[in-house]
């Protein structure tokens, strides 16, 4: 430990060593110390002189440091002391060498000085940099050091873990592309980072948000792995945790971050939008009615949060993602909330500034976010389109320049694709729709076109510009518009007046007209005539265009009137590519005449050429969103710069054509006409023919599903069929038990009984035969049925014969079951007069004559109406089965003539359809009338019984099965 006292200054006489013997003197004991506490105080001594002697302490000492990480893993503080001096080698933070220039320098306020004090700082930063790009160079030489490191990051200990964030931080701040490599082939590199995210230590955390920065730099690779690595939800916890636009330097870290993962990463932003992480984006823009005093980091975060939105909806992505993500922005309230900053007060001209471009992205080609912010209002009284609202602003020259241009970016946007809105915007221009008391976007673009500001001449051209853009209606409806240029002059056209300006300009030019001017005039002429030759009509029947144009063009003017000239070149090319000959006086041919003889035609197509020659035409050309440095050079629009390329090769040609080969083109293109002409005929043919076909297919299809409905009706009504025919089974069997026993139980009573029971059997066999005629009735209706169905499915001949067959065969055999049951009847009733005669006889000789031989009578008489009654019941059903027996009749000629149409069927089923529901009600009525028949029989047994007259009743049959009790009984009656 005298050792390191000396080095450390603790004597005071003797040579002092110098910094390099020091440093290899604390490299030595490091390499050569047997003991951990002499090592790590070596260390830590290597740490204190790293910031001081950071190249000798590189130079010489990195070897050993990455040493101590292999072989000291145990000691956290050892490395910890080793990873902060690696950090302070490699490091190249200006606060460092701020730090170490405040402690060795002092500032002079002489005058003169500070400048060489920066150059002196600025020559310093140079070298640090070099060296902390070559100290890294020698640690990445192998990988493994790198490897190394990540392992470290997963140790828990704060003086390790945080230490070894740092140095890999600078270790990509430096060589970022190598260290990105390696850490994509190192196993679970990326993996390990991510956790950092996860320690509940904020200062590890934020940093490690850093290092992921850095780590996801330009590497599409990484992006991918870090994002589904749950990169996603883990930052926006964090955000909101922060307090979203109200958090701080952190919340701008996460920003930064997402920025990385999202920015031309097409996978990342379609895995955001899925995960539904747009959704979560909406709490950012909540802003209150009081948005007075915000913080600077405030406006940072909701600067980054705009940028955010921006990349998902960027023009550059894949169209359908953008689309994909604008709709989202719509359905889940984002736009809305978007389009509320844009209408609040006392927001930040910069953030006002990239929520309108915000806005403008979001709805650029989407019909439906067009169409909402269309209808949005600002806070005023009386309420004004938010268009109008910008517009206005847009016109207005003391308004910031890059307010202007956002403003434009935003018109331009609501009106890409959308031809709805661009007819809203020339509608307000037509005389019919121009309303005095309110300002409309119309007049703002006419009065911006026309006002003393360049720049807000050529924003209004070109906004204007923007409303024609593909679409021939709106130039044609554009021609209409009418002004009023002076009080006692007639009005002229919007294009008269457009020419008239650019003639006056160039008068007043000899002297230093605007160019700003009449390039944005030049450009809305050159957008409106193209493809529209009535508009070329009109721009030629003017008489000063074309000389005008030519003298333009013929003249040789200075750099900056060179783009004046392409530009008029382009516009006489339009009016020559896009003539219908209409005018005599101005025909292509006449026009190319001209220009040969004034111009010369390689004079004209050098004129042209000059327009994509031009410095800011490549620029503009590059993105919509106009940008531009200054106020001046803002004189190419990106819809613009299209429409020349398309056209430059178009003219040059049509120049340089003769009459000759343009009569040969007009036979061809005629020629070509009618092929499409024909092609298109048999379009059409091929189209009907699909769609007849498509028919037949779906009444095939339909035919085929009904057949399959009828045929899963007839499995049915068989299967219905066959369950009757074996429930009509069944009972058949269980009456004949019945009347078995019945007629066993007859032979042992007396005459009497005999009588009762044929009276039971006589209403048993009633039940018998209603429930048969109601299956046999059903069976028929089940028949009938499948005749039908049958018939309907175009069944053949033979088959619908034999069930024709079989159905007589069923009639015939109803037929003799009723002829059968009606002598059965007759009999009954034969048997029933007897039995009551008997019945009569028997009181009347055994009973004293009195009141109770009246009361037998009346009994009796009684007894005999009932009977009367059922007797009708019965002759009614026979009526009802003869009724059946006819329509069975008449089904029977129905089915013989096969040609009977489905309609008369129908009607025959109705009708079997009645005539069962009134049998069944009949049954129905039968029954009840049974049932009462039931009890006065059983009331009639009683009176019997009260007079004496023995009656077998179950009880009495099971009294008689046991003769001893009778016996016993009669004992008793004798000792009685």
């Amino acid at each position: 430990m005298n050792f390191f006292r000396g080095v450390m200054g603790g004597q005071a006489a003797g040579p002092q060593p110098s910094g390099a013997e020091t440093i290899q003197k604390l490299c030595d004991r490091v390499a050569s110390s047997t003991l951990l506490e002499d090592r790590r105080d070596a260390v830590r001594a290597l740490k204190s002189l790293s910031k001081k002697y950071r190249m000798e302490v590189g130079a010489q000492a990195m070897d050993h440091l990455i040493n101590i990480l292999q072989t000291d893993r145990s000691d956290s503080e050892i490395l910890g002391y080793a990873l902060d001096t690696l950090y302070n080698i490699i490091c190249n933070d200006e606060e460092e060498e701020q730090d170490e220039s405040e402690d060795a320098v002092t500032p002079i306020s002489v005058a003169g000085k500070p400048k060489s004090i920066s150059t002196a700082d600025e020559s310093a930063q140079k070298q640090a940099d070099d060296l902390g790009a070559q100290f890294t160079d020698q640690f990445i030489q192998d990988p493994e050091h790198v490897t190394l490191l990540l392992a470290l990051l997963e140790e828990f200990d704060f003086h390790v873990r945080w230490p070894g964030v740092k140095l890999l931080t600078a270790l990509l701040k430096n060589q970022g592309i190598q260290v990105q490599g390696i850490i994509l082939v190192s196993p679970m590199g990326v993996s390990r980072l991510m956790d950092l995210l996860a320690d509940s230590r904020e200062v590890i955390r934020n940093d490690g948000l850093l290092l992921l920065q850095q780590l996801t730099k330009t590497n599409a690779a990484i992006q991918k792995i870090v994002a589904f690595e749950n990169a996603f939800e883990r930052l926006l916890d964090i955000i909101t945790e922060e307090g979203s636009s109200d958090g701080g330097i952190v919340v701008e870290d996460c920003l930064l971050l997402l920025l990385n993962l999202l920015k031309n990463n097409s996978s990342n932003q379609n895995f955001f939008k899925e995960g539904s992480y747009i959704q979560r984006m909406k709490p950012w823009f909540e802003v209150g009615d009081d948005n007075s005093g915000w913080s600077a980091q405030k406006v940072t975060n909701l600067h980054l949060m705009l940028q955010l939105v921006r990349v998902m909806v960027s023009p550059v992505n894949p169209p359908g993602a953008t689309a994909s993500c604008q709709k989202s922005m719509y359905q889940c309230g984002l736009l809305q909330q978007l389009c509320t900053i844009l209408m609040a007060t006392g927001v930040p001209a910069d953030i006002l500034t990239e929520t309108i471009n915000t806005v403008s992205e979001v709805i650029r080609g989407s019909q439906v976010n067009q169409d909402y912010f269309a209808s949005v209002n600002a806070p005023s009284n009386p309420p004004r389109p938010a268009i109008v609202v910008l517009l206005m602003s847009m016109v207005n020259e003391r308004q910031p320049f890059v307010l202007r241009c956002a403003v434009l970016y935003c018109f331009q946007c609501f009106l890409y694709k959308n031809q709805k809105g661009q007819g809203e915007i020339v509608a307000t221009l037509l005389p019919s729709t121009i309303d005095a008391n309110c300002i409309s976007a119309g007049q703002l673009l006419c009065g911006g076109l026309f006002s003393a500001d360049s720049l807000s001449n050529w924003c209004a051209a070109v906004a204007l510009a923007h409303a024609l853009q593909d679409n021939l209606t709106q130039k044609e409806q554009l021609l209409r518009v009418q002004l009023a240029t002076s009080l006692g002059k007639p009005p002229v056209s919007l294009l008269q007046q457009c020419t008239n300006i650019l003639s006056q300009g160039d008068k007043i030019n000899r002297r230093g007209s605007k160019v700003q001017t009449r390039v944005g005039l030049l450009m809305l002429l050159c957008t409106w005539i193209s493809n529209c030759p009535i508009a070329v009509t009109h721009f030629l029947h003017n008489q000063e265009n074309v000389p005008f144009l030519t003298a333009q063009i013929s003249e040789n003017l200075g750099e900056d009137e060179r783009l004046v000239q392409g530009l008029c070149a382009l516009l006489l090319g339009i009016c020559i590519y896009y003539n219908d000959n209409s005018l005599e006086n101005y025909t292509k041919e006449k026009l190319k005449q001209l220009i040969e003889k004034r111009i010369g035609k390689e004079n004209f197509v050098e004129k042209l050429g000059f327009i994509t020659k031009h410095e800011l035409y490549s620029r503009a050309a590059q993105k919509p969103q106009p940008i531009f440095p200054s106020p001046e050079q803002m004189l190419f629009d990106h819809e613009f710069t299209k429409l020349v390329k398309e056209l430059e090769g178009m003219i040059t040609k049509a120049v340089h054509k003769s009459s000759e080969e343009e009569e040969k083109e007009e036979e061809v293109k005629k020629t070509l006409e009618q092929h499409d002409n024909i092609v298109t005929q048999y379009k059409e043919l091929i189209r009907e023919q699909d769609a007849q076909v498509q028919q037949l297919k779906e009444e095939v299809s339909s035919m085929s599903s009904q057949n399959e409905q009828m045929q899963s009706t007839i499995t049915q009504q068989l299967s219905q069929i066959q369950q009757h025919r074996d429930q009509y089974n069944i009972l058949k069997l269980k009456l004949g038990k019945d009347n078995q026993s019945q007629g066993d139980g007859s032979h042992m009573n007396g005459l009497q009984t005999e009588e009762l029971t044929q009276l039971r059997e006589e209403v048993e066999e009633l039940r018998k035969q209603s429930a048969l005629l109601q299956t046999q009735l059903g069976d028929k209706e089940a028949l009938i049925n499948t005749l039908k169905s049958e018939t309907a499915q175009t069944a053949d001949g033979s088959a619908a014969g034999s069930e024709n067959t079989e159905l007589l065969q069923e009639l015939e055999a109803l037929r003799s079951q009723v002829q059968s049951q009606s002598a059965e009847i007759h009999q009954l009733q034969t048997e029933k007069q007897d039995m009551l005669k008997r019945s009569e006889a028997a009181p009347l000789s055994e009973s004293v004559p009195g009141s109770d031989g009246l009361v037998d009578a009346g009994k009796t008489a009684e007894l005999e109406s009932r009977l009367a009654a059922q007797t009708t019941e019965l002759e009614r059903l026979k009526e009802e089965a003869k009724s059946s027996s006819e329509s069975r009749a008449e089904l029977e000629q129905q089915l013989a003539s096969s040609t009977s149409t489905v309609a008369i069927l129908q009607t025959e089923k109705a009708k079997l359809q009645t005539e069962v529901q009134e049998s069944k009600k009949e049954q129905d009525d039968l029954l009840m009338l049974l049932a009462d028949q039931d009890q006065k029989i059983h009331a009639l047994k009683q009176k019997l019984k009260d007079l004496g007259e023995p009656v077998d009743d179950e009880d009495d049959l099971d009294a008689k099965d046991d003769p001893t009790d009778d016996d016993d009984e009669d004992e008793d009656e004798d000792e009685a």
